[in-house]
């Protein structure tokens, strides 16, 4: 008689156990890496004034492709949704005149980029 009580005792207890809610933690991964990346800056001549008309040139080191952007009367330039973890290059050109090329490292992990291009004459 005693073992049918430690049976039904131990079937409680495992229902009730059974019936407690589950609790996950409600706060974010804490090393959840951005998806996309931002690349902008502005494009400048040698007295760090706009050069609007510049074309900016991005070249992913991975594939080789190559995107452009034409920048407006502020000198700006903008490259959204860039995959994080791939080596770019930028640069502008103007009348033949050509800025430093700099690199956005896959390492890099801020997810906005910012890049100023000085064109020079040289």
């Amino acid at each position: 008689m005693k073992n049918i009580y430690v049976a039904a005792g131990t079937l409680l207890l495992l229902g009730l156990v059974s019936a407690l809610p589950t609790f996950t933690s409600p706060l974010p991964p804490k090393d959840k890496s951005p998806t996309t990346r931002v690349l902008s800056g502005k494009v400048m001549d040698q007295q760090d004034g706009p050069v609007p008309n510049a074309v900016v040139y991005l070249t992913n080191t991975r594939t080789r492709g190559v995107k452009t952007y034409i920048v407006g009367p502020d000198g700006t330039y903008r490259f959204p949704l860039l995959t994080p973890n791939t080596d770019y290059e930028v640069y502008a050109e103007f009348n033949g005149h050509k800025s430093d090329t700099k690199t956005v490292s896959q390492f890099e992990t801020r997810s906005q980029v910012y890049i100023d291009l000085k064109i020079g004459k040289k």
